[in-house]
C-alpha cells in the first residue's frame, strides 16, 4: 500500500499549475551562444524577413501533450523521466519516479500551432524528419533539434518553413547535409554530427546566411567538393575539432571569422589565406603548426585577432608588424624561444593604427627578462602582455 505521505506528494504534483514562462529564456537551447532576442521570439519583424502582422501575439488552445507553449514559442524538450531522491519514514532513501512528459520523443508531435516562430524539440529521441513533419508551420523563425538521434531527414521535410532563419541540429547522427534546406536560412549549426562530405551546391540559393558552425564532424580536406561554398556570403564559419590537416580551399571570400581550431594543421602556406581580405579574427589554436611562410599574413589587412596558441612554432610569426589594425595575439603554449625588437611593432611611430590589447607568450621556453622593452612600445599598457609559466 502506498504511504499517505507519497499519495499526498503525488496528488500535489498533479494539482500543480502549469509552466508559464516568464522570460524567453527560461531553457536553454545550445551550448553555444542563441542569437534570438526578445523581439524575434515576440515574433516582431527585426530583419525583414517575418510578416508585421505577427507582432501581435495570439493565443492558441494548441499545445502538444507534454510541451510548454507561451507567445508563439512551443517548447518541446527534455520530455522523458525526471527521478528524485526521497526519504521513507523509517529514515531509509526511495527513488521518487514522476513522469513529465512522454517516455523520450520519437517524432515530432503533432498539433503545433501555425503561428508557432519558435520550435524547440532538443534532448529528446527523435530519429527521422518525415515529409509532413513541419506541415503549416510557414511562420516558423527558429527550430532546435539539438542533441537527438536523427540520421534520415526526407528531402521535402524543409520545405514548409519558408521564413525559417535559424535551424539547430547539432548532436545528432547525420550523415551529410540536409537536403533542400530553406532559402530563408541565416544561421545553420551542425556540429557534432558525422558528415564527412560538403558536396558541390548543397548550399545553393542560400543567399541570406550568414553562419555555419560545422566543427565535430570527421571532415577531412578532400571532403570538401570544389564550389562547395558557391553563393554563399557568409560572415562566420567554424570547422573545429575536425581532421583537417590545411585550410580549406574555396571558403567563402566574404568571411569576416574563420575559427578551425582543435583540428591537425600543421602550415600556413602563401596561398592558403590568400582569399580572406576581409578577416578580423582567425582561430587556428589547437593545431600543429610548426610554420607559417613568410608574406602568408599579409593578405589579411584588416585582422584584428589571432589565434595561433597550442601549436609548435619556434618563433614568432612574420609581418606581424605590417598588419595595422591587429590588437590581440595568442602564442602562448609554443617553442618559441625568442622574441626580437620588432617582431609585433613596426619601426618607428604612427605607422600601426591600432595598438595592442593582448599579446600572450606564457608557457613558451622564450627567457623573458631577455627580451627589450622597446618589443613592445606599440602595446596599450604593460599588463597586456602574458610571460613566463613555462615548465619543461
Amino acid at each position: 500500500m502506498w504511504p499517505l505521505w507519497l499519495l499526498a506528494s503525488l496528488l500535489a504534483l498533479s494539482q500543480a499549475l502549469p509552466f508559464e514562462q516568464r522570460g524567453f529564456w527560461d531553457f536553454t537551447l545550445d551550448d553555444g551562444p542563441f542569437m534570438m532576442n526578445d523581439e524575434e521570439a515576440s515574433g516582431a519583424d527585426t530583419s525583414g524577413v517575418l510578416d508585421p502582422d505577427s507582432v501581435t501575439p495570439t493565443y492558441s488552445a494548441m499545445c502538444p501533450f507534454g510541451c510548454h507553449c507561451h507567445l508563439r514559442v512551443v517548447q518541446c524538450s527534455d520530455l522523458g523521466l525526471s527521478l528524485s531522491d526521497g526519504d521513507r519514514l523509517d529514515g531509509s532513501k526511495f527513488m521518487l519516479l514522476v513522469v513529465v512528459g512522454p517516455l523520450g520523443l520519437k517524432s515530432v508531435p503533432k498539433e503545433i500551432s501555425p503561428d508557432t516562430t519558435l520550435l524547440d524539440l532538443q534532448n529528446n529521441d527523435i530519429s527521422e524528419l518525415r515529409k509532413d513533419d513541419f506541415k503549416g508551420l510557414q511562420h516558423l523563425y527558429a527550430l532546435v533539434l539539438v542533441n537527438n538521434k536523427i540520421s534520415k531527414i526526407h528531402e521535402k521535410a524543409f520545405s514548409p518553413l519558408r521564413k525559417l532563419q535559424k535551424l539547430y541540429i547539432s548532436k545528432n547522427h547525420l550523415v551529410e547535409i540536409p537536403p533542400n534546406l530553406p532559402s530563408s536560412l541565416v544561421e545553420l549549426r551542425i556540429h557534432d554530427n558525422r558528415i564527412r562530405k560538403v558536396p558541390k551546391g548543397v548550399f545553393s540559393g542560400l543567399r541570406n546566411m550568414n553562419c555555419i558552425e560545422m566543427g565535430g564532424n570527421p571532415l577531412e580536406n578532400s571532403g570538401f567538393e570544389p564550389g562547395a561554398f558557391d553563393g554563399l556570403k557568409l560572415n562566420y564559419l567554424r570547422i573545429s575539432e575536425a581532421k583537417l590537416t590545411g585550410i580549406p580551399k574555396d571558403l567563402p571570400e566574404t568571411l569576416n571569422e574563420l575559427h578551425l581550431d582543435h583540428n591537425k594543421i600543421q602550415a600556413i602556406e602563401l596561398e592558403d589565406l590568400l582569399r580572406y581580405s576581409k578577416l578580423y579574427r582567425l582561430g587556428l589554436g589547437h593545431n600543429q603548426i610548426r610554420m607559417i611562410e613568410n608574406g602568408s599574413l599579409s593578405f589579411l589587412p584588416t585582422l584584428r585577432e589571432l589565434h595561433l596558441d597550442n601549436n609548435k612554432l619556434a618563433r614568432v610569426p612574420s609581418g606581424l608588424p605590417d598588419l595595422k589594425l591587429l590588437q590581440v595575439v595568442y602564442l602562448h603554449s609554443n617553442n618559441i624561444t625568442k622574441v626580437g625588437v620588432n617582431d609585433f611593432c613596426p619601426v618607428g611611430f604612427g605607422v600601426k593604427r591600432a595598438y595592442y590589447n593582448g599579446i600572450s607568450l606564457f608557457n613558451n621556453p622564450v627567457p623573458y627578462w631577455e627580451v627589450q622593452p622597446a618589443t613592445f612600445r606599440c602595446v596599450t599598457d604593460r599588463l597586456a602582455i602574458q610571460f613566463g609559466n613555462y615548465k619543461k
